[in-house]
């Protein structure tokens, strides 16, 4: 079967230009969005969103501002924090692509399952799949991994910041260069058991989760450090108004050895992939 894919950009909801790739199936019955996990370039799910256009979904990743193809030349000075990236980035492409005549459906990752939450225009999408979503407190990880990331928050981060004036992800080999005003953002909501639902700067977080109806599918791994189902659980309790659906998995049921924070988009998780599109084809 033949597979298009077609590269293009759209105007954020404050016209800054951002890249986003079109996956097209020959007879779409529906559109996925996918929004990423902070530090990661759209290219990640290519493989996803190839599947999911050969199995008749039109699939649309892209990049946030500052990643990947939606950077400028240097981070430094660039201003840009995870509301930017849901509330004008995630928010615009929603409504672009919801003046399209087909479903259209939402898988997240890590914090693109935060991000849903945060814009306005969810009542577009039919349903969500949500894949390592987590509170990002350190407390929920285990014990080698709260030293490894407390290490990082308070050492590591700040030196990095300090110095390039925007967290060098890339040179601890953690994925994509982040702005300096997502690390501040996230340095902060990672110091509290309920992230930013614990933060007296933004007492507005509750209520807006709670708005939310889209019916959502929760998906985490026993063995993701970064968002375990405690993690998971801290979190999406506060999308208290959508129909939800909670699954653990393990990678020996997958046939592998682990699956990690980043694996459920690797092609040797592809094994959960088909149990995407079913929960979608059942809320077309």
């Amino acid at each position: 079967m033949s597979l298009k894919m077609r590269e293009f950009t759209f105007e954020a909801t404050d016209g800054y230009v951002l890249s986003a790739c079109h996956f097209q199936a020959q007879k779409p019955i529906g559109m996925i969005i996918v929004a990423s996990a902070a530090g990661v370039p759209q290219a990640f799910y290519r493989r996803f969103a190839e599947y999911g256009a050969l199995q008749n979904f039109d699939v649309v990743t892209f990049d946030y501002r500052g990643i990947g193809k939606s950077a400028p030349a240097c981070l430094k000075g660039f201003a840009a924090d995870f509301c930017d990236w849901a509330q004008k980035d995630l928010a615009a492409l929603v409504a672009t692509l919801s003046q399209q005549s087909l479903p259209l459906y939402y898988v997240g990752h890590s914090f693109g399952g935060h991000a849903l939450g945060l814009i306005n225009n969810h009542h577009h999408l039919r349903a969500a799949c949500l894949f390592g979503l987590g509170a990002g407190w350190h407390g929920w990880m285990p014990m080698l991994e709260q030293c490894r990331v407390q290490l990082l928050w308070h050492l590591v981060a700040p030196v990095l910041t300090r110095y390039q004036g925007y967290l060098g992800w890339s040179a601890l080999a953690m994925g994509e260069d982040l702005p300096l005003g997502v690390y501040q953002q996230w340095k902060r909501w990672c110091r509290f058991p309920n992230y930013f639902f614990d933060d007296k700067q933004y007492p507005e977080m509750k209520q807006r989760f709670a708005k939310v109806t889209t019916p959502i599918k929760a998906v985490n791994a026993v063995d993701d450090k970064w968002a375990s189902p405690s993690s998971r659980d801290a979190f999406i309790q506060h999308y208290q108004g959508a129909p939800l659906i909670i699954q653990d998995i393990k990678a020996r049921d997958l046939g592998i050895s682990e699956v990690g924070h980043l694996g459920y988009f690797r092609m040797k998780s592809s094994g959960l992939w088909p149990d995407i599109l079913t929960y979608f084809s059942e809320h077309g």
